[in-house]
């Protein structure tokens, strides 16, 4: 799909085409430690616009001059009813399903600016799919998450290793924000993305990104 495509989905399923995309940073501990980063004491927010959206088999596109890029594997939870100062203990009641999500980043922007709203933002910078899974056929606290770039896995971790686990993210994000059905809130990357690495692995036109999410299936891109 492409982002009309990924857009008019949203539109038919939760009647809305620009939906909210939460994303949380530094939410495995494996990958602030590899980022030089100290633990969040609270969830790290920031947000995407839906410019970013496109769907499995869309291309990411990497605009002229982007420097490094990253992809980064997550889980995304999809919100199903409004949601204002949820409680912990309800939060699940406002999951309509869970899918693939990849929050693509353009490390010197992101570094650079000194905030990541540049950085995360450009078109095609948010794929998602390859289908949304319902609430009720899913269980997310102990999925497995990767990134295969060209066949290679770069990151491979499990949702039982984040920091804030999803009743505490929607608890918090829904104290500053009303949710709304059809926003993402995407719930962070493990370790393992190409700028942490030695030597530095960036994506290049031609590359296939692959993240796969047990119980969910797997987001296909290449890069062009």
């Amino acid at each position: 799909m492409s982002n009309s495509s990924v857009r008019d989905s949203w539109e038919a399923q939760f009647g809305r085409r620009d939906p909210k995309i939460i994303c949380i940073g530094l939410n495995y501990d494996d990958h602030a430690g590899e980022s030089g980063m100290e633990l969040p004491k609270a969830p790290l927010m920031f947000s995407k616009f839906a410019n970013t959206l496109i769907g499995d088999g869309d291309a990411i596109v990497l605009p002229p001059n982007i420097g490094h890029v990253d992809a980064e594997a997550e889980m995304a939870l999809v919100i199903g009813k409004t949601a204002s100062h949820v409680s912990q203990d309800d939060a699940f009641d406002y999951i309509a399903g869970y899918t693939c999500a990849n929050d693509v980043s353009a490390r010197d922007a992101q570094f650079g600016d000194g905030q990541w709203f540049r950085g995360k933002g450009y078109d095609t910078f948010c794929p998602v799919g390859p289908r949304i899974v319902p609430a009720s056929e899913f269980d997310p606290s102990d999925v497995r998450v990767q990134q295969r770039l060209n066949g290679e896995t770069l990151q491979d971790s499990r949702t039982a290793n984040l920091i804030f686990r999803l009743p505490k993210l929607i608890e918090y994000v829904s104290a500053v924000i009303t949710l709304e059905p059809g926003d993402l809130i995407l719930t962070g990357t493990p370790e393992g993305v190409g700028v942490f690495r030695d030597p530095k692995i960036t994506l290049r036109p031609g590359d296939v990104v692959e993240i796969e999410i047990d119980g969910i299936g797997t987001l296909r891109n290449e890069v062009k």
